[in-house]
């Protein structure tokens, strides 16, 4: 089996997580332990027993979100063979998307998302800002709403393009309440602001940036063995210094979720799996393109659906 498989990015935590995979899969107990050597701190604990408060955090939700990803692939890769035919990730989970497509190493990916999540919480510090996602209005009318916002020195731009009518938006503070005003005076459903601490996929954490590349160059990457949609182009990507490339503008360019899955359905006709925790991304897919079947496996008894069906 090669299923098409994306990778969920931050968010997608919650207190207990990857537990039930420890119990029931050998794989996941020494991965789970060999995390906590490798980042010097027991992220299994935390997974397993923190409270949602600390677990949230940005700086130990991304390093949990891709452990718990690259666990759920590798044993599906190991217990029946699966691997993916073309993988994605929504932000964070571009790291995981690149563990399995052999770019990089799993604890590798682990001590570069910990960085990464660390970066983004000392910006958030730094230059405070948020986000928000504006529902039901197209991109057109979210980037006006954000040009009507970004006066004085704030900004708000588009950070997320999730799906048709989906889209989130970050900047400074008071530019991005004033845009959700703007939106919701232009058309939008629905306005929420997020709980997160930065505006990330803007130019406030272009600090951030700078040192997260020169970090990801000191690890050893390779080529990707299978294509990998990249967030900021959203373009299927296999060579070493495109992959650098795209990380290198992740943080600071909208996601472009939608047209990556687009670009995703265009090459690959078969099943979609979910690879990690929660459903997000298979929520999004339903609006993207109704016609393809997603699978989601996070839990243990959806990854060991998943290996009985291949079986």
């Amino acid at each position: 089996m090669r299923p098409a498989m994306i990778f969920p990015g931050q968010g997608s935590q919650f207190p207990g997580m990857g537990k039930d995979l420890v119990d029931e899969f050998q794989l996941a107990a020494r991965m789970f332990e060999e995390a906590d050597d490798t980042l010097g701190f027991s992220l299994s604990k935390l997974c397993f027993e923190g409270e949602n408060e600390i677990l949230t955090e940005t700086r130990n939700a991304q390093p949990a979100i891709l452990l718990h990803s690259i666990v759920v692939a590798s044993i599906l890769r190991e217990e029946a063979g699966i691997e993916p035919s073309i993988s994605a990730g929504h932000s964070l989970g571009e790291y995981s998307a690149l563990v399995a497509a052999g770019v990089m190493k799993g604890m590798d990916a682990l001590r570069i998302v910990r960085k990464r999540g660390e970066l983004m919480f000392e910006a958030g510090l730094k230059q405070p800002g948020t986000m928000a996602a504006i529902i039901g209005l197209d991109r057109e009318g979210v980037e006006k709403a954000c040009g009507v916002a970004s006066t004085d020195g704030m900004v708000a731009v588009v950070a997320n393009i999730n799906s048709p009518g989906q889209i989130v938006i970050s900047g400074h503070i008071d530019a991005v309440v004033k845009a959700m005003e703007s939106a919701q005076e232009g058309g939008a459903k629905k306005t929420v602001r997020l709980n997160v601490s930065g505006a990330f996929h803007s130019p406030l954490v272009a600090p951030a940036q700078v040192e997260l590349v020169e970090y990801i160059r000191s690890f050893e990457l390779g080529d990707a063995e299978t294509d990998v949609v990249c967030n900021a182009d959203a373009r299927a990507i296999r060579k070493r210094e495109d992959i650098i490339d795209a990380l290198s503008r992740q943080l600071t360019s909208p996601v472009l979720w939608s047209d990556s899955m687009n670009v995703m359905c265009e090459a690959f006709e078969g099943l979609i799996v979910e690879t990690g925790p929660g459903k997000v991304l298979s929520g999004l897919m339903r609006r993207i393109d109704k016609s393809r079947e997603t699978l989601c496996a996070g839990t243990a008894s959806q990854v060991s659906d998943l290996i009985g069906s291949a079986g």
